[in-house]
């Protein structure tokens, strides 16, 4: 069982993490000039439509997600707006969160507000796909021992590494490099795009070698 999973969830990672691939080369084919510094903003909606669609599809085909008990149309479509709101919030609150963090307020305010769509993508719409719009799921997957299924387990790790690496991507902007990736947010949304793909190759990897430590009933 424990293998079924694992494997599983590698498969639907290399899917999400060829979407990110994809989304860098086919805008390279149909957009003129591209490229992902010069055209930076195209390349990072591309990264977050192709991911946010990925997601939605492979967790869709997989059946992971929380189990509904009414199946009305009345409450899909409820259910749909509660998660468009809740993606919404989140981007409201990646952007604060980058400001307070020293971002421009108003200056580049479209580019500050682009990277926390980009973070949204990474870390809120797994929570959506797997968890649903339930807060209290979403509390208790994070809080500590909270996981309860090796789909919970990733979500932490490819959460985690997706910030992290957006974090650790500021680092280099103040210093007088002179690079065209120090521009703001290039190297932020490079550092959560490759902190996202290193989480879905570490989740799978790490869930297996510790396969014996972790003792959460799978779903």
């Amino acid at each position: 069982m424990w293998d079924a999973e694992i494997r599983g969830m590698a498969s639907a990672h290399a899917i999400i993490a060829s979407s990110v691939f994809m989304a860098t080369v086919m805008p390279a084919v149909l957009v003129e000039k591209f490229s992902v510094y010069g055209t930076h903003l195209v390349w990072l909606y591309s990264v977050a439509g192709s991911v946010a669609v990925v997601n939605i599809a492979v967790y869709w085909l997989l059946g992971i997600g929380p189990p509904t008990k009414k199946n009305t149309l009345s409450y899909k479509v409820s259910r749909l707006i509660r998660s468009c709101l809740y993606f919404l919030f989140s981007c409201l609150f990646f952007h604060t969160v980058v400001v307070l963090y020293g971002a421009p307020l108003l200056e580049s305010a479209v580019e500050t507000f682009s990277l926390a769509v980009l973070l949204s993508t990474l870390t809120t719409l797994r929570c959506l796909c797997i968890l649903g719009p339930n807060v209290q799921a979403w509390i208790r997957v994070f809080s500590r021992d909270g996981a309860m299924s090796v789909w919970d387990t990733s979500l932490q790790i490819t959460t985690g590494c997706s910030v992290v690496g957006a974090w650790l991507g500021a680092f280099p902007i103040p210093l007088d490099w002179d690079r065209p990736w120090q521009v703001w947010p290039i190297s932020c949304t490079l550092g959560a795009t490759i902190g996202f793909l290193t989480g879905l190759v570490a989740a799978p990897v790490w869930i297996h070698w510790h396969r014996k430590q972790l003792t959460y009933k799978i779903k």
